[in-house]
């Protein structure tokens, strides 16, 4: 199996479903809430390995009540967690989730443990490929980018501002609409893969400012988001680790993440490869 490691978030999500999300002042009652692990790190390492991928995840939860909850799904899916340490002094990351009928969403973030994940906590990188996202400190990412000896994809979410060699490193970039225009013209100022996601409407594929392949994801009813582009990040960096072509590749990143979409919660949401051929074989 391919061999990926996730140096990344692990949180514990609070999930509350209502039928619209509220407009800022506005108060939204009638929700129902559910507690799902999350965390864009833990998300994309359990959805390399639903995928096919062996998969170990770097990173830090607190000492508290969370932690075994955060990482059960982990655990459970047979991730490799020997990477995972425990900060004595932080809470457990945790994320506050309001979801739409529709599935649309918002997040906030407490990073706890995570923030605390600084670049002296950072030993080592295991061979293979790497897939680093931007809710550990930036610092951190650049020393897990630097230290990768194999394919390394910079998930670039939340948006922040990063260093040009660790952009420079990166084999694949993975953007969201508002992502992109926070990076504009540096992300195609770059050597590697540009993937740029337009939610529902599918995604693109770049090098240099030059579109590879396009994709659009089978039609499918959205019950919630969270999780999904995590999926395509996670089956996106995996497909073109076995080589498919660009347009394949992304055709199965763009089903991947739908598929989780159709389903509550991040990690609960995240399908298996046969659900995913399955799905693509249907849409045909």
């Amino acid at each position: 199996m391919t061999r990926i490691t996730i140096v990344g978030s692990i949180n514990l999500d609070f999930v509350a479903t209502a039928a619209t999300l509220p407009a800022p002042g506005e108060t939204v009652t009638g929700a129902n809430l559910a507690r799902h692990p999350g965390g864009k790190g833990a998300n994309q390492a359990l959805a390399a390995r639903r995928l096919g991928a062996d998969v170990g995840l770097v990173g830090q939860v607190g000492a508290d009540g969370l932690a075994d909850e955060a990482l059960a799904l982990l655990c459970a899916g047979d991730v490799d967690l020997s990477g995972v340490g425990t900060d004595p002094a932080a809470a457990t990351g945790v994320a506050l989730i309001a979801v739409a009928a529709g599935g649309e969403n918002q997040i906030i973030v407490a990073p706890g443990a995570n923030a605390s994940f600084t670049p002296e906590r950072l030993t080592t990188v295991p061979p293979g490929a790497l897939i680093c996202q931007l809710e550990l400190p930036v610092a951190t990412v650049a020393k897990a980018v630097a230290m990768a000896e194999g394919f390394v994809c910079l998930n670039l979410a939340p948006a922040a501002e990063i260093p040009p060699e660790t952009l420079a490193r990166a084999d694949l970039i993975v953007v969201n609409e508002t992502e992109a225009a926070f990076y504009g013209q540096a992300l195609h100022a770059q050597p590697g893969l540009v993937a740029i996601t337009w939610g529902a409407r599918g995604a693109g594929l770049f090098r240099a400012g030059r579109q590879l392949a396009l994709a659009a994801p089978p039609k499918v009813e959205a019950v919630d988001a969270t999780g999904a582009g995590d999926t395509f990040v996670a089956a996106l960096t995996l497909a073109l680790l076995e080589g498919q072509p660009p347009a394949d590749a992304l055709a199965f990143a763009c089903a991947a993440g739908a598929l989780a979409a159709t389903r509550p919660g991040a990690q609960s949401s995240l399908p298996t490869r046969a659900e995913v051929l399955a799905l693509m074989e249907a849409a045909r």
